[in-house]
């Protein structure tokens, strides 16, 4: 425990219901944060910027719908307001000292805030730190509040605030993808199920799915807001709004909007939305679903990228830095690396939010702190990881035409687009022989007189093959060939 006698720093002597304790006399924070402090020193790190700045945003809130309902006088609310304004700007913020992972369902915090906001504003009274008689953090920063509404609550817009970065940034993948996805249209490479060689695609029309997975998360993430944008201020300890003035109850919600432009509302049963945490549970799945999707993505870069002579070598990565201490020369995928990192860690998280949310109890679930602590993380870090996934990687991309385009040839795969003309089980054949020899697919064909040079021409075009809706009968009409139509119609009514 610090001992503030042997750092030989003045204090001063505050008390609450558990004693007396010395407060540094430069904190703007008081005795029930500094225990909160000494209580739990868990993280080591500090309160997210987002969530002080919310619950000051609060408390102002608070001030000026007290003053509206003649709760709190004109002096003292003006103070709290130039108080919370302040921090609202990213003052005082190092006055911030509680953990992010706290025992008391948030109340260090929310002391934590009434104190500095209480002791700014006893300062711009002109009074000095710790002279509560001017401004009391309870009686007057907390006036009609209770941490069982103001913390969920400055919880839920730090979350919306969140979403809204991490959009901004799903928006420019979504459109560097679109770029990338139009700008390699023309470059036909291997598909592969299972790993294994499938059927012809367009390098463009891979790049064209990421960004419309992309877009259903951007979409799901928008469905999320509206889950943070109910909130439970007004209903106080457990819901029912005790000690708030009903005037209050009617006005805060309204003015908490106005400060933050959010779109925010009163949840509709203050008590539901008191007990229950399934909102949080219902964003943290989006911010999942996002990162498996970008990890998956992230997996197909890797692999496209891999080699690049003895992998796959369909497409080069911007070389961002040296992959190794030994292997000269050696560059690896460390973009897509990273964001496969920060997904596996969202995937960690998404866990223990559904385990807190689930271990509430009748009227409160004290375990917001841990959700709070792992969803930010979660969405803050998907928020950066897409940003770099951007700027370092995605733009830069480039593909390796003939590359893709030699596999394409000399793969098995393209037989699938002849079955329909010679049948599955002589198909079947021309691979396993393709296989076995090395021969290529269209060799075998001529020289059995299964198809000829032309009608392969047709049936074996790349961008054919990766288009739906045409048949073989429809290709093959072009160049004439009567008897190969015919079969393909007796094909495909079988």
């Amino acid at each position: 425990m610090l001992n503030l006698s042997v750092l030989d720093v003045k204090t001063r002597m505050e008390y609450d219901s558990i004693g007396a304790k010395e407060v540094p006399e430069y904190a703007y924070y008081g005795v029930q944060t500094l225990r909160a402090a000494e209580n739990f020193p868990i993280t080591g790190l500090a309160m997210h910027p987002e969530i002080i700045n919310s619950i000051a945003e609060i408390k102002k809130a608070a001030a000026i719908t007290n003053y509206e309902v003649g709760r709190l006088d004109k002096k003292r609310t003006d103070a709290i307001v130039k108080a919370c304004d302040e921090i609202i700007s990213g003052k005082l913020h190092d006055q911030f000292i509680v953990d992010p992972i706290q025992g008391g369902a948030g109340t260090s915090l929310n002391m934590n805030a009434n104190e500095v906001i209480a002791n700014r504003a006893i300062e711009l009274l002109g009074g000095i730190k710790g002279n509560y008689s001017i401004i009391n953090p309870n009686d007057h920063v907390n006036y009609g509040q209770s941490t069982n509404d103001v913390f969920p609550s400055c919880g839920r817009i730090t979350t919306l605030k969140l979403i809204i970065k991490v959009q901004e940034q799903l928006n420019r993948l979504y459109s560097a993808l679109i770029v990338k996805a139009e700008e390699l249209d023309g470059v036909i490479k291997m598909g592969r199920t299972q790993m294994q060689d499938a059927v012809p695609i367009r390098l463009g029309q891979e790049f064209r799915a990421y960004a419309n997975a992309i877009k259903r998360d951007i979409a799901r993430f928008e469905t999320a807001k509206d889950e943070m944008r109910s909130l439970n201020l007004g209903g106080t300890a457990i819901g029912t709004g005790i000690n708030a003035d009903e005037k209050y109850f009617l006005r805060v919600v309204k003015n908490i909007d106005k400060i933050t432009g959010l779109k925010l509302t009163q949840a509709y049963d203050l008590i539901d939305a008191t007990q229950n945490l399934d909102g949080y549970v219902a964003v943290s799945g989006v911010t999942k679903s996002c990162a498996v999707n970008l990890s998956k993505i992230s997996n197909d870069l890797r692999l496209m990228s891999s080699g690049p002579r003895a992998g796959f070598g369909e497409i080069n990565l911007p070389p961002k830095q040296n992959g190794s201490s030994i292997m000269p020369g050696k560059v690896n995928p460390v973009i897509p690396e990273v964001v496969n990192q920060v997904a596996f860690n969202v995937i960690g998280n998404d866990v223990t939010v559904t385990m807190a949310a689930e271990a509430g109890q009748l009227e409160l679930n004290a375990f917001e702190p841990i959700i709070f602590y792992n969803l930010f993380q979660s969405i803050e870090t998907i928020t950066y990881a897409v940003e770099t996934l951007v700027d370092n990687c995605v733009v830069g991309i480039t593909a390796n035409v003939e590359r893709c385009k030699s596999m394409v040839e000399n793969s098995v795969g393209i037989i699938t687009a002849v079955s329909p003309h010679i049948g599955y089980k002589k198909t079947a054949e021309v691979a396993k022989e393709a296989i076995e020899t090395g021969v290529s697919v269209r060799e075998l064909l001529i020289r059995d007189k299964l198809l000829t040079s032309d009608e392969l021409d047709i049936i074996l075009n790349p961008f054919s093959m990766t288009e739906p809706g045409i048949s073989g009968a429809e290709l093959l009409e072009s160049i004439g060939e009567t008897a190969c139509i015919a079969q393909v119609i007796t094909n495909e009514s079988n």
